[in-house]
């Protein structure tokens, strides 16, 4: 297997301002192009104009460097943390070809790049390109996996139209996210893949000797690519994808206790009301309860570093905050809100459906991801939450406290727990076992 080129989804919108960093020739028009361009989605088409010209509307247009080792491109305005707490714009730069296309009445500019590339940028800015070599090592090969375990699942999401990733009815809305949101390129840029901001921050030498130590490494199950995911902040217990994401069980992303040992007291299986609560209130040793500014200096970019409290959490709404964010959110009018019910839970204490009941309505929800959403202006930090209700005036509660754990859907590998393994010693495979039980790590390419 020859390393492949990776589509990434950068940004969408419906104007979109770059400059071409040298020269670069395009699939549709004979000129060289390089310098400022501005392309605009106009009647359905991309309408491309440069300092001194406007070309005819085309469909599509990628433009390749006549250099690729030495030009390069500028994004302006890049959204990133995409409806997260810390959302903001960026110019970015990338390397490797640019190409435009027309989706859902907007521009969607895709970067194509080589791999091994990307995975430097991600690496980068996913945490610390400074991090512990063994921890960069782990990620690589984790972010790899992914990556091309996407491409294949996009391939079969493509043969299998009717795929779908929510049920709804009367009474209940199930969402989740993932793949299917991607058909047109391989990934999205932001959160809801893997963080990728091109050479903007792929420049460090820790994360460009862990890409090229682990060049082609990925980890396996069987004779199948994993699908390694990873979060945040698993809480000390991490989730199962069938939980998170579609009911399909891969038995390397199972529940694990993120520690070397399991602490005493417990019920580790946490879809028990009684027992969640008793995890969620309490501060278990894990690799992830940490509050050591070092080490989460290695996970955690400037933006992450609002929130400061992600082991253990707290959120308080009053009823006009929280039945006004659920109106908002749900475009339903539930009036007052009565009571969130856990309905179903996950091995790890996450919420898999939540019954909202107003005194106007009441409906169930999930998953997780949908949850956390409803929940809160940006995304809740995890579903992994109890509920508390005071101040109840005639049956409706004045406030709502909801008590958390982790942050992120906590499904595979752990950054933080991962980041204070990395410091502790353990080496890179030690890491990715600790949490993809029975998985192998195999090089599939050079």
């Amino acid at each position: 297997m020859k390393q492949p080129n990776v589509n990434v989804a950068i940004m969408s919108s419906k104007e979109v301002a770059f400059i071409l960093y040298g020269d670069f020739k395009s699939t549709e028009f004979s000129d060289n192009f390089n310098g400022n361009i501005k392309a605009e989605f106009a009647d359905g088409m991309i309408r491309l104009k440069t300092l001194t010209k406007e070309y005819k509307s085309v469909h599509e247009i990628i433009f390749n460097p006549v250099d690729p080792q030495n030009e390069s491109f500028l994004l302006k305005g890049v959204t990133i943390g995409l409806q997260f707490h810390w959302e903001q714009k960026q110019n970015q730069r990338f390397s490797g070809s640019l190409k435009i296309i027309v989706e859902n009445e907007n521009l969607t500019v895709i970067n194509i790049v080589p791999v091994e590339q990307y995975l430097t940028s991600v690496i980068s800015s996913e945490m610390s390109a400074t991090s512990s070599l063994e921890l960069l090592k782990a990620h690589a090969i984790i972010s790899r996996s992914w990556l091309l375990a996407q491409i294949e699942k996009r391939k079969n999401v493509e043969e299998h139209e009717n795929y779908s990733s929510e049920f709804i009815n009367e009474n209940e809305i199930i969402r989740w996210y993932d793949r299917e949101d991607h058909l047109l390129y391989d990934v999205c840029a932001d959160d809801h893949c893997q963080r990728y901001q091109g050479i903007t921050k792929s420049h460090a030498h820790n994360a460009e000797q862990a890409v090229q130590e682990t060049s082609g490494f990925v980890l396996m199950d069987n004779d199948q690519i994993c699908d390694a995911r990873f979060s945040k902040s698993c809480g000390g217990i991490t989730e199962t994808f069938e939980n998170v994401w579609e009911k399909v069980e891969h038995p390397y992303l199972k529940t694990i206790i993120d520690y070397k040992y399991d602490p005493d007291g417990y019920n580790y299986d946490l879809r028990n009301e009684n027992d969640a609560e008793k995890w969620i209130l309490s501060k278990p040793p894990a690799f992830c309860n940490t509050n050591d500014e070092k080490i989460l200096d290695q996970v955690l970019n400037n933006y992450d570093r609002k929130t400061r409290d992600f082991y253990r959490w707290k959120v308080e709404y009053t009823q006009d905050e929280i039945s006004k964010l659920i109106n908002k959110k749900t475009q339903i009018d539930f009036g007052n809100i009565i009571d969130l019910i856990p309905v179903e839970r996950g091995y790890s204490g996450r919420l898999i459906k939540m019954n909202i009941i107003g005194n106007n309505k009441s409906l169930i929800i999930g998953k997780e991801l949908e949850i956390r959403k409803v929940l809160s202006d940006s995304h809740l930090y995890s579903s992994a939450f109890i509920i508390k209700k005071e101040n109840i005036v005639e049956n409706i509660p004045q406030k709502f406290i909801l008590i958390g754990s982790g942050w992120g859907h906590g499904v595979g590998l752990c950054q933080i727990g991962a980041a204070v393994m990395g410091e502790k010693g353990y080496n890179f495979d030690e890491i990715l076992l600790h949490y993809f039980r029975g998985a192998s790590i195999k090089k599939i390419y050079d």
